[in-house]
């Protein structure tokens, strides 16, 4: 593996933890009223289209990291929807 996926794979593995503190805050609280409905559909919808990409040009990073960011992004948004 070359350093570039290397690199990839380390910023993709930050930018999808950094769901999880608001997912756990959700989960724990039972509320969601601060996080914005709007933002997580618009959040989701992008990152549902880098992994269409990142499958198109077989990324591995891309692929990875955003199946796993849609997750969590759609937890935070069922958790919105839940817990208004």
């Amino acid at each position: 593996m070359d350093y570039i996926n290397i690199m990839g794979l380390i910023a993709g593995t930050l930018t999808t933890i950094s769901y999880l503190p608001q997912a756990i805050k959700i989960w724990k609280k039972k509320s969601a009223k601060e996080v914005s409905l709007l933002m997580y559909i618009i959040i989701s919808i992008g990152i549902l289209l880098w992994l269409i990409y990142g499958i198109e040009i077989q990324s591995l990073p891309l692929i990875l990291a955003n199946g796993i960011s849609l997750i969590f992004s759609l937890i935070i948004l069922t958790g919105k929807l839940k817990y208004k």
